[in-house]
Formats: structure tokens, sequence, C-alpha cells
């Protein structure tokens, strides 16, 4: 660990990592992202982040609110409604996240270029 910092994502044991993990996981960004808009319920979630499983979805929430990054609020009416927004701690974190995703997004043309062009090479070296 840095001498300035008290956490340090690079040393094996540092409990750091395990909150990046979570932040940074396919569906915890995803997640972290949606919620970036608002505060949903789990099957608007669900929808919004298209491809995730109810079981991941939910394990994913569960260790975003055990983090501290994401509030679920349950209420008392029948049926029974739960409600996720971002803490602000998450929407520190995600309005970094949403900065990396725009940026993808953005450069996107110049990723499938690159693909293309590795893919290309791939089939070249491989069939010589």
């Amino acid at each position: 660990m840095t001498d300035d910092l008290p956490y340090d994502v690079f040393a094996r044991t540092c409990p750091s990592r395990c909150t990046l993990e979570h932040v940074t996981g396919r569906w915890g960004s995803l997640t972290l992202g949606a919620l970036h808009a608002g505060t949903f319920r789990f099957n608007e979630l669900r929808r919004r982040v298209d491809g995730v499983s109810e079981k991941m979805l939910s394990q994913t929430l569960h260790a975003l609110e055990r983090d501290g990054l994401v509030h679920r609020e349950a209420r008392p009416t029948n049926p029974p409604r739960v409600d996720y927004r971002l803490t602000p701690l998450g929407r520190e974190i995600a309005e970094q996240l949403i900065g990396l995703i725009e940026l993808v997004e953005s450069r996107m043309d110049e990723v499938e270029a690159a693909r293309t062009s590795y893919d290309g090479e791939r089939v070249t070296a491989d069939g010589a």
C-alpha cells in the first residue's frame, strides 16, 4: 500500500478490490449506469439492463447495496413495492461510469475497425 492512501486496489488483500469488482463487473456497471437515470423497481431495472437474469440482478443489487452504492426501499403496500436508487456515493461513482460508457460508445467505430483488422490478420496468420 502507498503511504498516503489507506487502501491500495493493487494489493491482493485490499478490500477495495471487491468493491471495484462490483462496480466494474458487467452487471454492476450496467446497473449503476441504469440507476443513474433515477429510481427503478426491480422489473423495470431488469428490463433496462437487457440480458441480466433475475438471479444476477438480485445478487448485483445486494452487493451494491452492501457497498453503500444503492439504496433499497421497501414500501409496505399491497402488493409490496421495492424501489432502488443510487446513494450519494453511488451517484458519484455512476457519474464516472457514465463518462466511460459515453466514451466507449462514441469510439465504437474505431473499436469495430480494430476488431475487423485484428480478425483479418489472425485468419491470415492461422491460414498460412
